[in-house]
C-alpha cells in the first residue's frame, strides 16, 4: 500500500473514467486520472451521444416545420440548410457541458488529471509521457473507436466517422452511409432532414439486427417514407474515388447476384467498432485483451485481479449509461472492497431516430434465442389520444411475458420510446406485477398512456370474457347487452 504513489489509476477520461474518479475522490482515495486526448469527456460528449442528439433535435425541428399544413397551419418554404451553422450550435452544446468535465471540476472533488499518452509498465505503473504513475489499483476505460469494414479501397475516398462528421461545414449532396445500425440510421435521417440525399447500405436483413424485425420495420418504413433509400441484405464490395465522389460497388449479401454501383459525394462508415487500447502496453502488466477488448468478470476485473476494465473498451455494451454503471461496479470493488457484480439483464437502450426504438430485457429474437416461453401484449400508438393530438401515431409497444404473467422485456417503437421505456425499467428492476403496472393511474392525455393499454390488455381478455360474463350474470342476475349494432343482428 505505502509504496504507491495512489490508491486509484484511471485510464480514460470518458463516461466510465469520469464516474471512478468522482467517485473515488469523494469516497477518499487519491486517484489520478489519465486522458490521451486534449479534453476530458470522451466519445461520448465529443463525438456520440451529446451532437448527434443536438443534431437529430435541430434537424427534427427542421422536419417538423416541414410538416406544418398537417397541424392545420400554413405552409412554409424552407431556404437551404447552412452545416455549418447547425454544427456551430452543436460544438456549443459541447462547449457548454465540457464545463462540468473540467480538470478544475475534478480537482475540487479530490481527483488529480493528467494528459498524455499512459503505457503500462508492469501491472502497478504507467509510464505518462517519461514520467512514473504507481497506483494499487488500475482502472482501464479508454472507450472505443470506429473501424473501418473491409472493404476494398475504402481509404482512398472520401469518408467520415462519428470523429469526423460533426466538424464537417458543407452538406453533402448525396450522403452513402455504411451500415443500418443505430449510428447509421440516426445520421441517415437527420441528413435527410437537413437536405441531402441518403442510402444506407446494410449487410443484414433488417436495420438495427438486434432489435425484432416488426419493430425495425416501423423505423424502416419511416425513414423510406422521408426519403431514405435503405438496402438491406447488401454486401459493399468496392469503394473508388470518382474525381472527388464515391463509387461504391455491391452485391447481395448472400447468395449470387449480379453487383452494381452507386455514387454518393461522401461515405459514412457506421459499421462497427474497435477497443482503444493501442499504445496501453497491456501485455506489460499481463493483461488479457483481444479484438473485442479487454475482458472482464462480472466485478470488471479482468485477468489481473487489481487491474478492471470498464465502458465500451471490455466489448460488452457500448452504452454510456452501462459505462458509467460499470464504473461504478469496478469503484466498489478496488476502492470500498465489496463484492458488488454486474446485472446486463435489465440494461434499457434507445435508438433516438424518429420514431425512437427502445428495449429492456428480453424481446423476441433473445427468448428464442434462450428458449424461453412467452407470450407477446401490445398496444398501437394509434390507440393513444395524446399521440393522435401531436400527429405521431406511428408505432406500438411490445411486451413479452412469461406463461405465469412475468414481465420478460418491453420494446416500443414510437414517439418519445426513450422516455417510455423507463416505466417497463423501473418495473423490471422493482419486479413490479403486471397488475400494478394495469392498475395504476396514468395522468390523461399522455403518451404513457399505451403502457397501461398494454398491461392492462393481458386482463380485459379475462375480465371481460364470455366465461365471465355468465358468472356474473348468475350471480347478479345482470340482463346482458342493451344494445346490439345492426351489422351483428343481421348475422
Amino acid at each position: 500500500m505505502a509504496g504507491y504513489e495512489y490508491d486509484l489509476g484511471i485510464l480514460g477520461g470518458g463516461a466510465a473514467g469520469l464516474t471512478a474518479a468522482a467517485g473515488a475522490a469523494q469516497f477518499g482515495a487519491k486517484t489520478v486520472l489519465v486522458e490521451k486526448a486534449k479534453a476530458l469527456g470522451g466519445d461520448c460528449l465529443h463525438f456520440g451521444c451529446v451532437p448527434s442528439k443536438t443534431l437529430i433535435r435541430t434537424a427534427g425541428v427542421w422536419s417538423l416545420a416541414r410538416r406544418a399544413k398537417e397541424f392545420g397551419l400554413p405552409e412554409v418554404a424552407l431556404p437551404p440548410v447552412s452545416l455549418g451553422d447547425v454544427m456551430g450550435r452543436v460544438r456549443s452544446v459541447i462547449a457548454t457541458i465540457q464545463e462540468h468535465d473540467s480538470p478544475e471540476r475534478f480537482c475540487r472533488l479530490g481527483a488529480e488529471v493528467r494528459f498524455g499518452s499512459p503505457r503500462f509498465v508492469d501491472d502497478h505503473t504507467v509510464d505518462l509521457d517519461g514520467a512514473r504513475l504507481t497506483a494499487r489499483a488500475w482502472i482501464i476505460a479508454t472507450g472505443s473507436g470506429p473501424s473501418l469494414p473491409p472493404v476494398e479501397g475504402i481509404t482512398d475516398v472520401p469518408y467520415w466517422t462519428n470523429e469526423t462528421v460533426f466538424s464537417q461545414t458543407e452538406l453533402p449532396g448525396h450522403l452513402l452511409i455504411l451500415g443500418g445500425g443505430p449510428i447509421g440510421v440516426e445520421m441517415a435521417q437527420a441528413f435527410r432532414r437537413l437536405g441531402a440525399k441518403v442510402t444506407v447500405v446494410e449487410y443484414a436483413d433488417q436495420l438495427l439486427v438486434h432489435e425484432d424485425t416488426d419493430i425495425a420495420a416501423i423505423l424502416r418504413s419511416r425513414l423510406e417514407a422521408e426519403g431514405v433509400k435503405v438496402l438491406t441484405g447488401t454486401k459493399a464490395l468496392m469503394a473508388t474515388d470518382g474525381n472527388g465522389s464515391v463509387l461504391l460497388r455491391m452485391g447481395p449479401a448472400k447468395g449470387d447476384g449480379e453487383p452494381w454501383t452507386i455514387e454518393g459525394d461522401v461515405l459514412l462508415v457506421a459499421a462497427g467498432r474497435k477497443p482503444n487500447v493501442e499504445g496501453l502496453d497491456l501485455s506489460a502488466a499481463g493483461v488479457d485483451f483481444s479484438p473485442r477488448g479487454v475482458p472482464a468478470d462480472r466485478r470488471m476485473k479482468t485477468n489481473v485481479p487489481h487491474i478492471y476494465s470498464c465502458g465500451d473498451v471490455n466489448g460488452v455494451f457500448p452504452f454510456t449509461h452501462v459505462a458509467g454503471y460499470e464504473a461504478g461496479i469496478a469503484l466498489s470493488n478496488a476502492v470500498l472492497r465489496l463484492p458488488r457484480t454486474a446485472d446486463y439483464t435489465k440494461v434499457p437502450w434507445c435508438t433516438y431516430t424518429d420514431p425512437e426504438v427502445a428495449s429492456i430485457g428480453l424481446n423476441e429474437k433473445r427468448a428464442k434465442a434462450a428458449g424461453v416461453e412467452f407470450r407477446t401484449l401490445e398496444a398501437a400508438f394509434r390507440d393513444v389520444d395524446r399521440a393522435l393530438a401531436e400527429g405521431e401515431t406511428e408505432g406500438k409497444i411490445k411486451v413479452l411475458i412469461s406463461p405465469s404473467g412475468a414481465l420478460l422485456g418491453c420494446q416500443i417503437a414510437g414517439h418519445h420510446a426513450g422516455e417510455l421505456i423507463h416505466e417497463w425499467v423501473a418495473a423490471i428492476n422493482g419486479g413490479v406485477k403486471l397488475s400494478t403496472l394495469a392498475g395504476a393511474i396514468h395522468a390523461y392525455p399522455t403518451l404513457s398512456e399505451i403502457s397501461k393499454k398494454a398491461a392492462g390488455s393481458y386482463y380485459s381478455e379475462k375480465l371481460f370474457g364470455d366465461r365471465t360474463k355468465k358468472i356474473l350474470r348468475f350471480l347478479f342476475d345482470l340482463k346482458g347487452r342493451a344494445c346490439t349494432p345492426e351489422d351483428e343482428e343481421s348475422e
